[in-house]
């Protein structure tokens, strides 16, 4: 706890620092970045450290509330996979703030300090006033960033998800309050203690699901994901897509299985958390494949993705309520696991995106091309969490979605009809996901990073400077780690989501192998790792000893017997066309959704409107009359200013003359 405190004390000073420098950039730069990564490596010890220990807790008495903060198995992890990421960023923006210059360098890293010690703060804060006040912090500060460019795109992005978010704090906001009517304090520590009645914790319940679905992300409240997220920084966007947007899923755990654990999981709530989650991945990765904005398509991803760890915790709730300690576990570690590994490739991702916009000054896929050739480490990165989320073995996006498989598998195999149903529906849908993510991420990184440079941008594109390649190199080792050493990481995290659930520790992992023992499915990591280098390794071997016989192992390509031409390349629209033919109804209804926002912020402009225009009756009926007392009277006195001191002096005697007449007249 010490460190994390310690943590959010140098995330502020730097804050302070960044502003203070002004118009020095560089300096405001030096100073946000290096206080943010120290502040970000102490953060991330001391959630490691918390996975390791007991709870710890701390309260201290404010003007307001108990200002409590408690550091249990679920915050821990959140702690550390934001740390990890804001380490990645600050690395990252020694850099990539470069391009920044006179937009105020130093403001944004205030802000961007003060976004992540907000979000550690609603991790670790342990009521419910600081909890709202610290999300509301995380909001806004997260809101300028995004408006960093001050266009049109990017204050458009800003205003819907400043208006979306908003709407998700009042559903937020009102579940607290009616669980603190019922309590009587605002301490999360009563609500654990309290067994509310199944009406009041069911409302309680959808009320934060769909408060914290707008901060997640989930369709049919993702509109404002790919509107904000391309328009912030390339670092800032990792922050957004691989932490904060978890930070609604951390609420739905911590409501359904912390706060209201002592009412008792409702079954009916893991069924709809399943549906929004399938529903959720599917058209996620759907919308994603008719992006030709490389951060536009990385946002819906990130929409998939969101549906993907809700499947896991819609298992799990599945599992509370059946009494069904084994698949509580599970579907919680794959939640959770999946949390994990898609800020780690989703972070790397968008610093690879960053990457290329730095070199080339575009977003757009149909323009570039080429890039492997000049940007290697670049391209790898990219290639390493395309990979990783497209949920190819060995990587960590194979292992959560493999627990994911088995979570659902798991429930579908129960005996409640409906639960069959939903579970192999779900089952389905993650299956559908899957491939289209491998069609979606064949596009993105052979259309950026394949064939020739198809502009003049793409052909002067040199590699990005080495702190920017430092911070993604350490997230394509993480992926790549969190995957080959799956068997070793998840008995941790068995034992955190144990703990979360209230349950015992099953037994996920056996030796080296991943195992569900519920299904007997095995896997392990290690022995996919070796076998997939030992494969390159052949392949590689093989052309090598045709290269020495003269044989080219890059053949032509092949048109369909017509000479190849140069306007014959592979380009975005084309990768993934008849998927998108396939499916039309579908890209009609993101019309019709997306529609929704546009209804959200007008219905917002017109409140606004109505409150400048009205007025506070209690300001009409005694400021104002107060007010115009106070003008009468003052100038009224100020007619008694002649200018002249013997006036004044006369002043002076006629006061003393009352006063003596008053005197004698009491006494």
């Amino acid at each position: 706890m010490n460190l994390l405190i310690a943590s959010l004390g140098v995330s502020s000073i730097g804050a302070l620092l960044a502003l203070a420098c002004g118009k020095n950039e560089d300096a405001g730069k030096v100073a946000g970045c290096t206080a943010g990564a120290i502040a970000a490596i102490l953060a991330l010890i001391a959630g490691i450290q918390a996975l390791f220990a007991p709870v710890a807790s701390l309260s201290v008495e404010t003007v307001f509330f108990t200002f409590s903060l408690r550091l249990d198995p679920l915050a821990a992890i959140m702690v550390a996979v934001i740390s990890t990421l804001a380490l990645a960023a600050w690395v990252y923006g020694f850099s990539y703030f470069d391009e920044y210059r006179g937009s105020g360098i130093g403001t944004m890293c205030f802000f961007m300090n003060l976004f992540i010690a907000s979000m550690d703060c609603v991790i670790c804060v342990d009521n419910m006033f600081w909890f709202l006040v610290f999300f509301e912090l995380m909001s806004l500060t997260s809101y300028f960033l995004v408006i960093t460019e001050q266009n049109e795109a990017s204050i458009k992005g800003g205003f819907m998800y400043f208006v979306m978010a908003h709407v998700g704090f009042f559903m937020i906001m009102i579940s607290f309050l009616i669980m603190a009517a019922i309590t009587g304090s605002f301490e999360f520590s009563a609500y654990r203690q309290t067994q509310f009645a199944p009406a009041i914790a069911s409302l309680c319940f959808v009320l934060a699901f769909l408060g914290f679905g707008f901060k997640a992300g989930m369709i049919p409240f993702h509109s404002w994901l790919p509107m904000a997220h391309p328009a912030a920084p390339s670092n800032v966007s990792a922050l957004m897509s691989g932490g904060m947007i978890k930070i609604g899923i951390f609420g739905i755990v911590k409501v359904g299985f912390d706060l209201l654990g002592a009412s008792g999981c409702q079954l009916w709530w893991g069924v709809m958390v399943v549906l929004f989650g399938a529903v959720s991945s599917v058209l996620g990765v759907a919308y994603a494949l008719a992006e030709h904005d490389i951060k536009r398509l990385l946002a819906y991803h990130s929409v998939e993705n969101i549906g993907i760890i809700l499947l896991g915790v819609g298992v799990a709730l599945i599992g509370a309520a059946a009494n069904f300690p084994l698949l509580t576990v599970l579907g919680l570690l794959a939640g959770l696991f999946h949390l994990i590994n898609h800020a780690m490739f989703k972070g790397l991702l968008f610093l690879g995106a960053g990457s290329v916009l730095f070199a080339t000054g575009t977003r757009n896929m149909e323009v570039l091309g080429g890039l492997r050739k000049s940007m290697p480490t670049t391209a790898i990165c990219f290639l390493i969490g395309s990979l990783a989320i497209s949920a190819i073995p060995p990587l960590n996006g194979f292992v959560s979605e493999w627990f994911t498989y088995q979570g659902l598998i798991t429930a579908a195999m129960g005996a409640d009809p409906v639960i069959r149903l939903v579970c192999a529906f779900g089952t389905v849908m993650l299956a559908i996901t899957g491939a289209l993510a491998v069609t979606c991420f064949v596009k993105a990184y052979g259309v950026t990073f394949l064939g020739d440079a198809r502009s003049d941008a793409a052909r002067s594109a040199k590699e990005v400077p080495a702190p920017m390649k430092l911070a993604m190199v350490l997230l394509a080792l993480i992926c790549i780690a969190l995957g080959v050493c799956a068997p070793w990481i998840v008995p941790t995290l068995v034992g955190a989501a144990a703990t979360i659930a209230g349950q015992a520790a099953i037994d996920a992992a056996s030796g080296t192998m991943l195992v569900n023992p519920a299904i007997s499915a095995a896997i392990s990591t290690p022995l996919l790792a070796v076998l997939l280098v030992a494969a390159i390794g052949l392949v590689a071997a093989i052309f090598g000893l045709k290269a020495r016989k003269g044989v080219s192992w890059e053949p032509d390509p092949w048109a369909c017997g017509y000479q190849p031409t140069p306007d014959m390349p592979l380009v975005a629209n084309s990768v993934g066309a008849q998927v998108k033919q396939f499916w039309t109804p579908l890209y009609r209804l993101r019309e019709q959704l997306s529609a929704t926002s546009p209804a959200f912020a007008s219905t917002f402009t017109r409140l606004q409107s109505w409150a400048e225009h009205a007025q506070n009756w209690g300001d009409v009926a005694l400021v104002e009359p107060t007010g115009k007392f106070v003008n009468w009277l003052g100038n009224l006195s100020s007619k008694l200013e002649g200018g002249d001191f013997r006036v004044y002096i006369m002043y002076v005697v006629i006061a003393l003359v009352v006063f003596l007449v008053l005197a004698v007249t009491l006494v």
